[in-house]
């Protein structure tokens, strides 16, 4: 990058410009084709309004593991079919300069300096006031990415899409596992109970003691059976409505399971019964539009349970129907 447009997007050297024009399976797999970026000094002088983070972390799983994968498959397997969204009516990069800034490098088996690597790697990110997007791993990466977001940002509200709602106290004797992020970001301070909405939930889990606890922090939920039983629209304006009570910012945050096995088969604890993508892209879409999202994460994609990509592809726009939400409101 040596100069800016008359509208102040970076202008790319021809050769990059290149690269970015090209099929998905052409050059160097970044997430949408976009620049690669590795120091914080990029980040500086980039001043990107998004910056992509990979969080290749599954040791927290307690089913099937494999999201490590996740944030390669999502870079170098989904299919590229442009970046004009036509509902919006916004070609997403001439109103939204993104970066991939790379993976946090975790080291396998070891949680304390993996969780710091990811912590460091979304701090580096927020810190400038850039919109991290993280690409999981297990939803145990939400806790040391939101703890970062939350320490920039102030009072944030989570939206959480989800099959499951993540707040059991400890698994198998695990404080840090996949179905724990939830409590530890409240019991920490980050998030408070009442600031999340979690939306998606069924199943079998979580028990009687953990609704409980739940209630006591003030957390809300719109379960799939209210759902079904009301529609995805009506129930959205109730989600809108208390993201926005009295927080600074939300944290989006969307495990893939919140689909429907038939759309996602690829993750570690799918759950029968859930969302289907028509209704969870704009879901996703409108939180980004009618609130302050100021961080997304995307999570427990694992390919090696795919077919077809259809999980990566699904997981991948979503991210896509962020980003165009938050290039729609740069152009307003």
């Amino acid at each position: 990058m040596t100069r800016e447009s008359p509208g102040g997007r970076p202008v790319l050297p021809s050769g990059m410009q290149a690269q970015l024009d090209s099929s998905s399976y052409m050059g160097v797999p970044t997430f949408g084709l976009r620049p690669h970026l590795t120091e914080p000094e990029q980040l500086d002088e980039w001043r990107p309004d998004v910056a992509v983070v990979g969080a290749p972390w599954d040791d927290n799983t307690t089913n099937r593991p494999g999201a490590r994968f996740g944030p390669r498959a999502l870079r170098a397997n989904a299919y590229d079919a442009g970046s004009y969204h036509l509902d919006l009516q916004i070609e997403i990069f001439d109103h939204l300069t993104v970066v991939d800034y790379g993976d946090a490098i975790v080291s396998p088996g070891m949680w304390e300096p993996s969780r710091a690597a990811i912590h460091q790697r979304v701090l580096d990110v927020v810190s400038r006031g850039i919109i991290p997007v993280v690409i999981g791993g297990d939803h145990s990466v939400t806790w040391p990415s939101g703890t970062a977001v939350a320490a920039h940002h102030g009072r944030i509200g989570m939206v959480h899409f989800d099959a499951h709602a993540d707040t059991a106290d400890i698994l198998r004797g695990n404080l840090a596992s996949h179905g724990t992020p939830m409590r530890r970001l409240i019991e920490s301070g980050a998030i408070a109970g009442r600031d999340f909405v979690q939306v998606g939930l069924r199943g079998y889990w979580p028990p009687a003691d953990v609704q409980a606890w739940m209630r006591e922090q003030g957390m809300r939920h719109h379960t799939m059976q209210e759902i079904w039983e009301r529609g995805i629209k009506a129930v959205m304006d109730d989600i809108i409505a208390e993201a926005c009570d009295g927080t600074d910012g939300i944290y989006l945050s969307i495990d893939i399971d919140v689909l429907d096995p038939g759309f996602a088969p690829g993750t570690g604890t799918p759950e029968p019964g859930g969302l289907a993508p028509a209704d969870l892209l704009r879901a996703v879409r409108q939180v980004a539009l009618q609130t302050n999202v100021v961080a997304l994460d995307v999570t427990e994609v694992c390919p090696p349970y795919d077919h077809a990509d259809l999980t990566v592809n699904n997981a991948h726009r979503l991210i896509w129907e962020t980003l165009a939400a938050l290039a729609h409101k740069n152009r307003a």
